[in-house]
């Protein structure tokens, strides 16, 4: 087995076997050749080259969001590092583990005018869960530092493993950095971390009040799928004290949840916001998209408001009165069971008939309409296939998919920790590559340009599919208040363009097809799902003067 002569880079790569971190994503360069010698030397790991850090680091955390298991990103010194910067404060917030394992230059040449120097260590500030700044190791026999270093590293990798989120080793090499050694190193013990199912005791007093209280919330945000039991989904969904708002990443499906929470609360008074207003509101999931919840229970606090998460609660409400450190699953197996009545209550029975309403006015609206991006939306999701991934852009993409109904088989995901749109491409890009699942990634012309480095990449399968909505600007900023007929308005906040994403499909090797229709598009679906040698891009072109004005005018129409 090749290696570098460097034993810290011999260290780091030892634990990061240890510790069953296979997945590693290396962005080319000279001061990390130590480590890219020995990962890429060491059959254990499965490497892939990244060029572009930034696209790197979103790449990785795509990996990593479908793994559920830390990914390692090695980089080279200076301005290579900070650009992980976007993909660590997404991970931070996401709650997904990245390792990221940066070459530095010796301390001595820090701060001193030398070339590709940056002071690395604390460069990610409060948005990274632990830090590993090694000391330089030229011997082995050099016996505290070399143990210090070790006893460092095995506590940044505990910290991924089990706090879900993005650690910084930072390790400096001095040259010669390509020298290598054939030996076998030195043999670690295999460590193996389970993941233990966190549990509380609930007082009888708190399942009581849940049992006796007639209107009950539980809002879901962003959620891993099939991390819920089917018969908690299926008790909790027939009772007719609770509600279920679902967000669209949530990946939680019943007939009786409420999935377009949007559509549901968006038409509503003070009168009506004060019925549905809950005594309990019990929460879990990780970011809420809809700003339209968050104002509601803002303004109509519930009497209590319960979070269920191993780790941490967010007060998104500013009513937060228990955080319960457990799994939902053994949360509920306390809470709730088959034998248990439900107390009498209209509180389903009401907000369902409304919901229906909604559903009925939806379809009738979404007929009545031309060509737009609401329409796009329409045929995009009565024509995506059966038990694909879905990985969404932010801004207008993933609020627009909040107000359709999704089939069930699909699985959905979007950056939601910082809403970002800097890295979507590329996050799809990683979730596809790891995935055994075909994924369509439904993303806007601005997210998709801003990210087009995603595709510089040898790793996209060829059922891998984009589709673009290309409004020629940022039209979700039509959506907001302003003036909106202005030069100013066009050219900094909508940022009006002319690009199209042809000659990218062509450059990258992607099959190209285009819409500007809803009877050019009907024609096109088939084809674009038709497997191929080749990835596919469909770029749907849509009307950027009339999509605001025809999404403002749906809540009116469906209140």
């Amino acid at each position: 087995m090749i290696q570098s002569k460097h034993p810290l880079a011999q260290s780091i790569i030892q634990r990061c076997q240890a510790h069953d971190i296979k997945h590693i994503v290396i962005s080319p360069g000279s001061r990390n050749a130590p480590l890219t010698i020995g990962f890429t030397g060491n059959d254990f790991f499965e490497c892939y080259s990244i060029v572009d850090e930034r696209s790197a680091g979103f790449f990785a955390l795509g990996m990593a969001q479908q793994l559920q298991h830390p990914v390692a990103l090695v980089c080279t010194s200076g301005s290579a590092l900070v650009n992980y910067f976007p993909a660590v404060a997404e991970a931070f917030y996401s709650r997904i583990p990245l390792v990221v394992i940066s070459a530095d230059r010796s301390e001595y040449l820090i701060n001193i005018g030398d070339g590709q120097t940056i002071s690395q260590p604390h460069v990610f500030g409060s948005h990274i869960l632990n830090e590993a700044n090694l000391k330089e190791v030229i011997k082995k026999s050099f016996l505290k530092s070399y143990k210090d270093n070790d006893s460092s590293i095995n506590k940044a990798l505990y910290v991924a493993l089990t706090a879900n989120g993005p650690v910084h080793i930072n390790a400096p090499f001095s040259e010669p950095l390509y020298e290598t050694v054939e030996e076998d190193s030195d043999e670690v013990e295999m460590i193996k971390i389970k993941k233990s199912e966190s549990t509380v005791s609930l007082a009888s007093s708190i399942i009581k009040k849940w049992h006796s209280s007639k209107r009950k919330m539980i809002l879901v945000g962003v959620n891993a799928p099939d991390s819920v039991k089917q018969v908690y989904l299926d008790l909790i969904g027939e009772d007719p004290s609770i509600v279920v708002l679902t967000e669209t990443t949530s990946n939680l499906h019943h007939s009786n949840f409420f999935p377009s929470i949007d559509q549901l609360i968006s038409p509503l008074d003070a009168t009506d916001y004060e019925a549905l207003r809950p005594e309990i509101l019990l929460t879990f999931g990780g970011m809420v998209v809809s700003k339209k919840i968050k104002t509601f229970l803002r303004s109509y606090a519930p009497k209590f408001h319960w979070h269920i998460d191993p780790i941490q609660a967010n007060d998104t409400f500013f009513c937060l009165t228990k955080h319960y450190k457990c799994t939902v699953n053994s949360f509920f197996k306390q809470l709730i069971s088959t034998n248990d009545l439900p107390v009498e209550s209209l509180y389903f029975r009401t907000w369902n008939q409304v919901k229906l309403r909604r559903l009925e006015k939806h379809k009738a609206y979404v007929k009545s309409i031309p060509f737009c991006d609401f329409k796009v939306f329409d045929s995009i999701l009565k024509n995506i296939p059966n038990n694909l991934m879905v990985q969404s852009s932010n801004s207008s993409t993933i609020r627009y998919l909040q107000l359709f109904n999704l089939n069930s088989s699909l699985t959905v995901f979007c950056n939601r920790g910082t809403s970002g749109i800097d890295g979507s491409t590329s996050t799809a890009v990683g979730a596809a590559t790891i995935s055994d699942k075909p994924t369509v990634f439904i993303t806007g012309d601005l997210s998709f340009f801003y990210d087009s480095n995603a595709l510089w990449n040898n790793y996209i399968p060829s059922n891998f599919r984009i589709i673009i909505i290309n409004n020629r600007g940022g039209g979700i900023f039509r959506i907001l208040p302003g003036n909106k007929n202005s030069e100013n308005f066009s050219t900094f906040f909508e940022t009006n363009h002319t690009l199209t994403a042809q000659s990218i499909s062509e450059h990258y090797k992607f099959d190209y097809l285009s819409a500007s229709s809803s009877e050019d598009l009907e024609t096109k679906w088939k084809d674009f799902y038709s497997p191929g040698q080749r990835p596919k891009i469909i770029e749907i072109f849509t009307p950027s003067s009339e999509n605001d004005r025809i999404l403002l005018s749906y809540f009116d129409f469906i209140k």
